[in-house]
C-alpha cells in the first residue's frame, strides 16, 4: 500500500523503518518482520507506474534469477510480494554497509583484508559464472558486509544480474560508465567480472574517471598502458593479477579460469566449512607416507595440509575449536620442518652426484648459447639454494631457466645432448616443486602464527584504522 508524503509504504507483515538507498526505479528500505523472530530484512521498493516496458522484463528477470540463487556471498531474494503500487523485493539485510563507504572511511584496505574479500567476491562470481549468469555492474557500491564485526562480502546489484545468453545482453547499457569502470561496449558480457574485480581490488579508483562520455572514450580507445601505482606497495601475486585484470585487449585478459586459479585469489583454499576436513584428509595420508619412509611424499602432503589448516583458522569462530586446530598446526609444522631437514640432505647429494652429467650437457652446449645461457641461470638457482635463505629468489631463477630449457628441449634432435637436457629439466622441476612448497609452507606458517595474535574480524579493523 502507497504512503503519502515521505513516509515509507506499508506492506502485509513487515514494518518498514529507515531508507537505505534509491535508485532510479527503486528505493531501498530497513524493515522488521511482524513475527516473534522481528527479523530484520531490506525491502526494495519499486513504483509501477515507474516501469516501462524495458525495466518490467528487467524486473522480472532479476526476480527470476534470484530466485533460484543460494549463495553465502551473493545477497538473498527471501521474498517478494505487491500490491496496487508497488513491487516489494524482501531482501537479506546488509548491516555493514556498502565496500565504498567501509573503503573510504578507513582510505586504504591492508592486502590481507583485500585478499580475503576478493576470495569471497570470486566465490560469488565462480557461482553465477557456471549458473552462465553475469554480472554488468560490478563495483564497490554493490558490495555489501554482512557486518562490521565479522564482516563477509554479499554481492548486490541484483537489477544487474543477467543471463550470458543474447537476450540478456540487451540490457548490457542499465550500467553508469562515467562513475564506475570502462563503457561495456569494448567488453564482452561474460567477461565484464573479471574485468571490473580489478580496479577495487588496489584503490577502488577508476582507471578510466572521465568528465564526459567524449573523454571516457577517448581514455578508452587509448593504447596506453594502464599504469598501477607505487603506493601502497603491493605483493608480487597482488601486482601480477591486477595488471592482467587491467589488461585493454580482451584476447590477452585473464581468463575467468586463471583468474579462480591465481595464487593471489586461489578460490581452491578459500576458508569455508570444508577446509579443515580437506586438511585432515591430507594429514592422513602425509602420516601414512612418513610411516613408510617416503619423507619427500610427506613433506609435501604435510605442506599441502597447512594450506588448508590456515584457512580453517580464518573460518572457524569458536575459541576452543580453533586452539585445537593451532595445537595440531604447530605439531605438523614441527614435523614437516624434520622431514624438511631430511629431504634437504638427500637432494643435496643428489645434486652433487648429477654434478657430472651437468658438466657435460654444459660441454656439449658451448656451440648454443641460449642453451647455455638458461643452464647458467639454472646453476646460479642452484647456487642461491645451496646459501639458504633466499628460496622465493632461487624459486624465480629455477623457472625463469625452466621457461627456456622446456622450449629447447621440444626442439633438440634425438641424442645423447638431448637426453641430457631431460634429465637435467626433470632434476631442476623437482628442485622447483620443492621449492614452492616451502615458501608456500613458510607463508601458511607465518599466516598461522598471526592469527594467535589477532582474529580475522580484528585484523579488519585495527588494520583498517587511521593511525
Amino acid at each position: 500500500m502507497a504512503a503519502s508524503g515521505w513516509a515509507p509504504p506499508r506492506l502485509d507483515g513487515f514494518i518498514l523503518t529507515e531508507r537505505l538507498g534509491s535508485g532510479t526505479y527503486a528505493t531501498v528500505y530497513k524493515a522488521y518482520a511482524k513475527k516473534d523472530t522481528r527479523e530484520v530484512v531490506a525491502i526494495k521498493c519499486v513504483a509501477k507506474k515507474s516501469l516501462n516496458k524495458a525495466s518490467v522484463e528487467n524486473l522480472l528477470t532479476e526476480i527470476e534469477i534470484l530466485k533460484g540463487i543460494r549463495h553465502p556471498h551473493i545477497v538473498q531474494l527471501k521474498d517478494f510480494q505487491w500490491d496496487s503500487d508497488n513491487i516489494y523485493l524482501i531482501m537479506e539485510f546488509c548491516a555493514g554497509g556498502d565496500l565504498s563507504r567501509f573503503i573510504h572511511t578507513r582510505r586504504i584496505l591492508p592486502e590481507k583484508v583485500a585478499r580475503v574479500f576478493m576470495q569471497q567476491l570470486a566465490s560469488a562470481l565462480h557461482f553465477l559464472h557456471e549458473q552462465n549468469i553475469s554480472h554488468l555492474d560490478l563495483k564497490p557500491q554493490n558490495i555489501l558486509l554482512s557486518s562490521l564485526e565479522k564482516p563477509h562480502l554479499k554481492l548486490a546489484g541484483t537489477s544487474a544480474l543477467h543471463s550470458t545468453c543474447p537476450r540478456g545482453m540487451r540490457s548490457m547499457c542499465s550500467v553508469a560508465p562515467l562513475s564506475t569502470w570502462p563503457p561495456r561496449w569494448c567488453v564482452s558480457g561474460s567477461m565484464m567480472p573479471v574485468w571490473t574485480s580489478g580496479p577495487w581490488e588496489s584503490s577502488c579508483t577508476p582507471p578510466f574517471a572521465s568528465r564526459s562520455f567524449t573523454e571516457l572514450e577517448e581514455k578508452i580507445r587509448s593504447n596506453r598502458v594502464i599504469e598501477l601505482p607505487l603506493r601502497p606497495p603491493l605483493s608480487r601475486d597482488c601486482r601480477d593479477l591486477l595488471q592482467r585484470l587491467l589488461e585493454r585487449d580482451p584476447g590477452r585478459r585473464i581468463s575467468f579460469q586463471d583468474f579462480f586459479a591465481h595464487p593471489w585469489v586461489d578460490l581452491e583454499h578459500m576458508p569455508s566449512g570444508e577446509s579443515l576436513a580437506r586438511a585432515t584428509s591430507l594429514v592422513v595420508q602425509a602420516v601414512k607416507k612418513d610411516q613408510e619412509g617416503d619423507a619427500t611424499a610427506a613433506l609435501s602432503l604435510y605442506c599441502k595440509a597447512l594450506d588448508f589448516f590456515v584457512p580453517a583458522l580464518h573460518y572457524e569462530v569458536d575459541a576452543q575449536r580453533k586452539d585445537a586446530i593451532k595445537a595440531k598446526v604447530q605439531q605438523y609444522v614441527s614435523r614437516a620442518e624434520e622431514l624438511k631437514a631430511i629431504v634437504s640432505s638427500s637432494n643435496r647429494a643428489l645434486l652433487r652426484q648429477g654434478a657430472s652429467a651437468r658438466d657435460l650437457l654444459r660441454e656439449m652446449a658451448r656451440d648454443r648459447p641460449r642453451l647455455l645461457a638458461a643452464l647458467e641461470v639454472a646453476s646460479a638457482a642452484m647456487a642461491k639454494e645451496e646459501e639458504g635463505g633466499g628460496e622465493q629468489d632461487a624459486l624465480d631463477l629455477y623457472q625463469h631457466s625452466l621457461g627456456e630449457l622446456l622450449l629447447l628441449l621440444a626442439g633438440e634432435p634425438p641424442g645423447r645432448r638431448r637426453e641430457l637436457l631431460h634429465t637435467e629439466v626433470q632434476n631442476l622441476m623437482a628442485r622447483a616443486e620443492y621449492l614452492k612448497e616451502q615458501v608456500k609452507m613458510r607463508e601458511s606458517r607465518w599466516e598461522a602464527e598471526a592469527l594467535d595474535k589477532e582474529g580475522l574480524s580484528e585484523s579488519v579493523r585495527s588494520s583498517c584504522t587511521l593511525q
